[in-house]
């Protein structure tokens, strides 16, 4: 199994950045897919970006296209979710997670290891 946990959620500005890190741990952690999902008060859970460790292939959903970079550390077995120019529609818990499908992986229920998510606090 694979085992994520979440670091670097906190208050920014309209407009400021914030880097999110999830660190990775597991026997086969890279042959994943991993993902950032955001779940804001009284919405689903939705997708924000994924990454393929393998080959570092990605996908965003087209509201943070831009402005948000999902990457990975090879050395630091570490995720990481650059967000800059933030927008209060961005505050949420947000959640790394990691699922063996390889494939089109866009939906929470294609994932099967979650970490305890960070909060992100964007005023206006």
């Amino acid at each position: 199994q694979v085992q994520v946990v979440e670091s670097g959620g906190g208050l920014v500005q309209t407009g400021g950045s914030l880097k999110l890190s999830c660190a990775a741990s597991g026997r086969a952690f890279t042959t994943h897919t991993y993902a950032w999902f955001r779940q804001a008060p009284g919405k689903e859970r939705e997708l924000v970006a994924a990454i393929r460790w393998d080959s570092g292939s990605t996908y965003y959903r087209v509201s943070v296209k831009g402005r948000f970079t999902i990457s990975r550390d090879n050395a630091q077995s570490t995720i990481y979710l650059q967000m800059n120019s933030l927008k209060p529609e961005d505050a949420a818990v947000y959640y790394c997670a990691a699922t063996p499908k390889l494939g089109t992986t866009r939906i929470p229920v294609d994932y099967n290891y979650w970490g305890q998510g960070t909060q992100v606090t964007v005023s206006s």
